[in-house]
């Protein structure tokens, strides 16, 4: 019990069960820490103990598209699997929904299959059309110098008309 403070039970000698945790609780940042540890010391005459201290994530959230396919896929696998599991069991039993209850879970195979690809290759476009930076030769890179000089050719013409327009078209060999 290293976390945990032992003390003996009155009486017959045998370990308590934890009395306290020694895991800090993260200072509220809106709460001075003078008032934070008056509150905690509170709690803890109470016998209050929070069920969880927030933690920050590991790793970011998934885009919004990969995030989608993901639930999609877990949906259609959760439900090919129930089809799965009632086809056996109508099987086993003998009874009339057997066949047609193995013909879609066949089926239903295959589109769980054809999700869990999904959610593959979203997560590879997304990656290659917005992230994955850091690589040198990433083709998001790439796209976004190419966006990037087209943007200023755009520009530059917009700007050269302008000024012929302002000139009144001298300059120019013919009119249209």
């Amino acid at each position: 019990m290293g976390t945990a403070e032992r003390r003996e039970a009155p009486g017959d000698g045998m370990a308590a069960s934890l009395v306290e945790d020694r895991v800090p609780e993260a200072p509220d940042p809106d709460i001075p820490a003078a008032r934070n540890r008056v509150e905690r010391d509170e709690e803890r005459e109470q016998g209050y103990r929070p069920l969880w201290v927030e933690e920050p994530a590991k790793r970011r959230r998934l885009p919004d598209p990969v995030r989608t396919a993901a639930v999609r896929a877990g949906l259609i696998i959760a439900v090919t699997l129930l089809l799965a599991m009632v086809a056996f069991l109508c099987t086993m039993a003998g009874s009339w929904p057997a066949f047609p209850m193995v013909i879609s879970a066949v089926v239903s195979t295959v589109v769980a299959t054809w999700s869990a690809l999904d959610v593959w290759v979203t997560r590879q476009v997304w990656n290659q059309r917005n992230g994955v930076v850091s690589t040198p030769s990433s083709t998001a890179r790439a796209l976004r110098r190419e966006k990037r000089r087209t943007r200023r050719q755009a520009k530059a013409t917009e700007r050269a008309q302008a000024r012929i327009r302002r000139r009144g078209g001298t300059g120019q060999l013919s009119h249209p």
